[in-house]
């Protein structure tokens, strides 16, 4: 929501105060098929050709998050702290029963708790490789850590190639401005020998390709790569938590204190209270008796 409304504003802000100058919208509104032809078609050439087919998939798939926002919701990284407990508690209790879950993640009664998280290929994937590699005697926690810092490193620099393809089409966009503008200046050119009216009108079509690169540019495109980059980054808290669990389950910290490093590693505006997630825990204690 609060997305359609930055572009409200902006289109307020800019054309209103353009008409409240005593700006007409004559030359803009002849000039502007052709001009955003020009500029917006070079734009999504150049981007076609920067780009394979996977990213320019990806890139339009993310473009809907400046309008949904953060995939995970406060009451995700809870159920995530309890999905965590309950596999450390299982892996502690009974680690041959352990296998199952992180076998068979799809079918798994403890993951079939939390849909959107079992949903979720990356994060189950995460959890269910670091406790195999429990199972397999893999348990030096300095090793574990520097294997899922670089899982994680790599997992959000591919996450963050569609915003960032976007800022490079934002860079351009305001050259190609330039190059429509050019062109107008060339066909004003060709039309010398007409009267001081004629050509103003012609130089104002020719000024617009310059306005609306760097209109789209600096008002659209930019902010739009700008905010797929922090919601990508703000999820990435997300798997950054398992992260901090798990390695504190492999330093042999008492679970209780495995789940409440991770709750304190969460952002504050995610964060899930104290009383609020030890009575989850608890519910989980009762159910399992």
């Amino acid at each position: 929501m609060i997305g359609i409304i930055g572009i409200v504003v902006v289109f307020v802000m800019v054309f209103g105060g353009y008409v409240a100058a005593g700006g007409k919208f004559g030359i803009i509104l002849h000039s502007l098929p052709f001009e955003l032809t020009m500029i917006g078609g070079a734009a999504v050439g150049a981007f076609l050709i920067a780009n394979d087919g996977a990213a320019v998939k990806q890139t339009l798939r993310d473009i809907g998050k400046v309008f949904k926002g953060p995939t995970w919701k406060p009451t995700d990284y809870r159920d995530l702290l309890c999905l965590l407990f309950e596999l450390i508690r299982l892996a502690r209790q009974n680690p041959v029963a352990l296998e199952e879950h992180i076998e068979a993640p799809e079918s798994s009664e403890i993951f079939s708790r939390y849909p959107r998280i079992q949903h979720d290929h990356e994060a189950v994937e995460l959890i269910c490789d670091t406790l195999r590699s429990m199972t397999l005697s893999y348990d030096d926690p300095n090793q574990v850590e520097e294997v899922l810092d670089k899982r994680m490193e790599a997992s959000l620099s591919h996450a963050l190639h569609s915003s960032h393809a976007m800022q490079t089409v934002a860079d351009g966009l305001p050259a190609l401005g330039i190059v429509a503008a050019v062109l107008g200046v060339i066909k004003t050119m060709a039309a010398i020998d007409q009267p001081p009216e004629v050509l103003g009108a012609l130089i104002g079509g020719a000024l617009v390709g310059t306005f609306l690169g760097v209109f789209l540019a600096y008002g659209f495109v930019g902010p739009f790569a700008s905010k797929m980059q922090s919601v990508v980054e703000d999820d990435a808290h997300f798997y950054q938590l398992i992260r901090e669990v798990l390695i504190a389950n492999l330093h042999n910290h008492p679970a209780n204190m495995c789940i409440e490093v991770g709750r304190q590693n969460a952002p504050h505006h995610v964060r899930p209270g104290y009383t609020d997630l030890e009575e989850a825990m608890r519910a989980l204690k009762r159910e399992a008796a």
